[in-house]
């Protein structure tokens, strides 16, 4: 084969990649049209039969084509997704918000900037991203009116709960109104392609230090060293110009700081997701066809079974609890607030029922928000 037959077949895939790419933006607009039609009914946004039915047809059509079934329907899933989401955009956005002004944590590259091109990234609304150090600067830009949303990191699943991130909940008055679950893949980054028996020190995030911790600890005489986030650890790295020093970040974290990737997914775990939630300074109207959450949070009487007596009340209503995280509460030693999360929507009998028993139970109650839920990818 010579260099010209390969540079045809190139420009053969590109032009179907073309179509492809086409092909898929013709179906965004459609699934918007879909849900304009969806808008004057009172059905479910998705219907899981007909997607089940989809990804069996698709996935058999491509089998007889030669492809692996299993990376059809992995495609089909993404590409069904990106269809609720975009419905759920158009039934969620009021008319008189021609854009949205939305926060992160860190720099660009950053997991909470991932968070905010995935959470947005198909709204029909302009978006503008800004970085700031620190959670609690990030949350004041919500509550000052200098952003419209933030991405704040409340979960992950291989080092559990930010616990900073339920402490800020609980003193800030805000709300909750979305949440983005990002996968999370862990590189090692340097300035130069070096051995990694080289590195002297590792920067990141604690979190991700933790989420790594396996990894490190097969690297002798090499040291974990805390940053406020993955991608300012990158950024750190690179301005410090030493081949001896790493950051655990994203591969997108590495391009943008021009660093190399020297080891991917370096995780403890090879599935590693952390769930972002959608903050404002108000609550938004969650539209009863979503599917949704409810997170609250409460601080029980100091009595015996006070917390099994709460939970029971959940459980009676029928509810499907998704989250319960313990806190210790200010001011009052060996007291605890706890954060609840369950699913269905605020104006749901069954959602006001339990309120309203957990309000006769405990010494404190708050709701958080109601808000469109996010699956895990599957």
């Amino acid at each position: 084969m010579t260099s010209h037959d390969l540079a045809a077949l190139r420009k053969s895939l590109d032009d179907i990649d073309q179509v492809l790419v086409s092909a898929l933006g013709e179906r965004a607009r459609l699934a918007r049209d879909i849900a304009r039609v969806k808008a004057d009914g009172d059905g479910p946004v998705r219907d899981t039969d007909r997607e089940t039915a989809l990804l069996q047809h698709r996935s058999a059509v491509g089998e007889r084509l030669g492809l692996d079934p299993a990376f059809v329907r992995r495609i089909f899933r993404e590409i069904l997704d990106d269809s609720v989401r975009r419905q759920q955009d158009q039934l969620q956005v009021a008319p008189d918000t021609p854009e949205v002004r939305v926060a992160f944590q860190g720099t660009e590259g950053a997991y909470g900037h991932q968070a905010a091109l995935q959470h947005f990234g198909v709204t029909s609304r302009a978006v503008g991203l800004k970085a700031y150090p620190t959670f609690k600067a990030m949350l004041e830009a919500v509550i000052e009116g200098h952003v419209d949303r933030g991405m704040l990191p409340i979960e992950n699943t291989t080092a559990g709960s930010v616990y900073e991130a339920y402490d800020l909940l609980l003193r800030y008055n805000l709300s909750l109104v979305g949440e983005e679950v990002v996968d999370v893949r862990h590189c090692l980054l340097g300035v130069a392609n070096v051995p990694i028996e080289s590195i002297r020190r590792i920067h990141s995030h604690p979190q991700a230090l933790a989420q790594c911790s396996e990894f490190l600890s097969g690297l002798a005489g090499c040291e974990g060293v805390a940053a406020a986030n993955t991608a300012l650890a990158a950024q750190h790295v690179r301005d410090l110009g030493d081949p001896g020093e790493a950051a655990i970040a994203s591969e997108e974290a590495g391009a943008h700081f021009g660093l190399q990737v020297l080891a991917r997914d370096i995780a403890n775990q090879a599935v590693n997701y952390t769930r972002f939630v959608v903050v404002a300074a108000s609550p938004l109207d969650c539209d009863p066809r979503i599917a949704a959450k409810v997170s609250l949070v409460l601080a029980t009487r100091h009595e015996h079974g006070a917390l099994v007596r709460c939970l029971n009340i959940i459980a009676e209503e029928g509810l499907n609890l998704t989250k319960l995280e313990s806190r210790p509460r200010p001011g009052t030693p060996w007291e605890y607030v706890f954060y609840i999360d369950v699913e269905g929507h605020l104006g749901e009998p069954r959602i006001q029922a339990a309120l309203a028993g957990l309000a006769a139970r405990t010494v404190f109650l708050k709701v958080l928000g109601c808000y469109p839920s996010r699956e895990l990818p599957r």
